[in-house]
């Protein structure tokens, strides 16, 4: 029986508090893919990083889930190079890694902020606000009222982008079966159900993701979903191409993410996604 070193860490954390849990195992170039279930599912976070030797990037990396192996992770990215910079494994500066998403760029700042690349963003369909209404359980006028559609955007995985009324959010009681069949006939991740603040606040938006699909009934900060909404939002709203989000109000676990698109000439040519990121044990798992 073999011992594996899994670090734990808080992505996307506001001053040291809040954040999305994710593991972190270095040096896993032989294990296998039912290894690396066997871990995650005994870490039991929302994801957990595997982290290889690579011929041509800085690194390798895979994302496992509970139930399934993921193409990106952004939160589990940033723990991944946080705890690397935090062990002095590797220095402030910039890195590419290997993900089944592609190549991407992920840069180490001096204050020790991660901020990621993720791939430029796939419309892929829209729902109607009746067929969302049926799911999410919020009246189809209620969902009239933003005049914004709900799309499938995906910067690495697909989500539902799907805008609220202010004040709206916190009442959502999300159906984790409704969710999770509509999100398998459809081939999505998950539901990232937003409400844009005052134009005056210092954040953009407050954000809930739900995707019981792969065992996550409601994450606390999510990467990948907030990529795909800086790219709706630098499409549909005039409100500059730079953002900061908060996830996890709901579950009293406030976390903060950051994200900027570059555009030129109406095309989306960089997507980046950032935060922080605090490590909270090492463990050891047997397999």
């Amino acid at each position: 029986m073999e011992r594996i070193e899994v670090t734990l860490v808080n992505s996307f954390t506001d001053n040291g508090t809040g954040g999305n849990s994710a593991g972190v195992v270095f040096n896993a170039d032989k294990l296998s893919n039912t290894q690396k279930l066997k871990i995650a599912q005994a870490v039991g976070f929302s994801e957990t990083a595997f982290v290889s030797e690579d011929n041509e990037a800085d690194f390798e990396v895979s994302f496992f889930t509970t139930t399934s192996e993921v193409d990106f992770c952004g939160h589990a990215t940033l723990a991944a190079f946080s705890t690397m910079y935090q062990k002095a494994i590797i220095p402030v500066g910039n890195y590419v890694q290997r993900t089944k998403a592609g190549m991407l760029a992920v840069c180490i700042d001096p204050n020790g902020k991660i901020v990621m690349e993720q791939k430029l963003p796939q419309k892929l369909r829209d729902f109607s606000y009746q067929e969302i209404s049926d799911v999410l359980g919020i009246e189809v006028n209620i969902l009239e009222r933003t005049a914004l559609p709900i799309e499938v955007i995906s910067t690495g995985l697909p989500d539902v982008i799907i805008p609220v009324p202010l004040g709206f959010l916190d009442k959502i009681k999300p159906n984790d079966h409704n969710i999770a069949e509509f999100c398998r006939k459809h081939k999505v991740v998950g539901f990232h159900v937003f409400e844009l603040y005052e134009q005056q606040n210092t954040l953009t938006a407050s954000c809930r993701n739900f995707a019981p699909l792969f065992g996550i009934s409601e994450e606390s900060a999510t990467g990948t979903s907030n990529g795909a909404l800086a790219c709706y939002l630098a499409e549909h709203l005039d409100i500059g191409c730079d953002y900061v989000f908060e996830q996890g109000r709901a579950m009293n676990c406030t976390s903060i993410i950051t994200a900027s698109v570059q555009i030129e000439e109406s095309q989306v040519i960089d997507v980046r996604v950032g935060g922080f990121a605090d490590v909270i044990d090492t463990v050891e798992i047997s397999i």
